[in-house]
């Protein structure tokens, strides 16, 4: 979990270590999730006794230079070099990019928030059953610019021509954020309308007409799991 919000708006909404359990939950709800808060240096001390890692969204930026966003970097590049699975989301598709050779810089025109519309450009086994459109939950102000040696890109959305990439079947991301929900999303919507600004607030209010793909997205990231431990 790298989520550093701590604001009064955080405490009043579950944690992201809590938001992915369910949202794994909804496909695979046997399985079992724990957490660690590497944004306050609780790191794992044995990596090899997990089937995989998922790394969580956050306000942080994967270049700030943070002691514990380091190690988190340092700690990508192991888990890769071991072959244990990496899913991504937001700063953790930004922090896999980063970690392994890619770069990251800002989106050109700013904030993308709301429902964010992905185009799908491949389909790895574990993804095969999406559609060539995937409705998504965004809000990010930084984007991958170059992939690391060897990443395909899966999808793109608006203004992000990188939405999403995978490393052979080691390495799969997303931009947005699966796990948020339609309350999360609306909450947080109101949270940064300041920060978004009018316009940006309004189209992004007005994209939550719109349902996110959750659960099928979820599947593809329980397939991806799957197919890794059977390799």
């Amino acid at each position: 979990m790298t989520n550093t919000d701590e604001s009064a708006f955080s405490q009043r909404h579950p944690k992201d270590g809590q938001k992915f359990t369910d949202l794994i939950h909804l496909v695979r709800p046997d399985w079992t999730l724990e957490v660690f808060a590497v944004k306050d240096g609780v790191f794992p001390d044995n990596l090899m006794r997990f089937d995989g890692a998922i790394i969580t969204g956050s306000p942080a930026s994967v270049r700030s230079g943070a002691e514990w966003t380091e190690r988190l970097l340092e700690l990508i590049r192991a888990m890769h070099a071991a072959g244990l699975p990496l899913f991504g989301a937001c700063f953790g598709h930004q922090a896999i990019a980063l970690a392994l050779g890619g770069e990251i810089g800002n989106n050109p025109g700013g904030w993308f928030h709301g429902l964010i519309r992905n185009e799908t450009l491949a389909r790895p086994d574990w993804a095969r059953d999406l559609p060539d459109t995937v409705n998504l939950y965004g809000s990010h102000v930084e984007q991958v610019t170059a992939l690391p040696e060897g990443a395909i890109p899966l999808s793109w959305s608006e203004g992000c021509p990188v939405s999403g990439f995978a490393i052979d079947a080691t390495v799969y991301t997303t931009q947005h954020h699966p796990e948020m929900t339609p309350g999360f999303i609306a909450a947080l919507t109101e949270e940064m309308a300041g920060a978004l600004g009018p316009e940006l607030a309004a189209k992004a209010r007005a994209s939550l007409a719109e349902p996110a793909d959750r659960t099928v997205f979820a599947e593809t990231v329980a397939r991806f799991f799957e197919q890794a431990a059977r390799d």
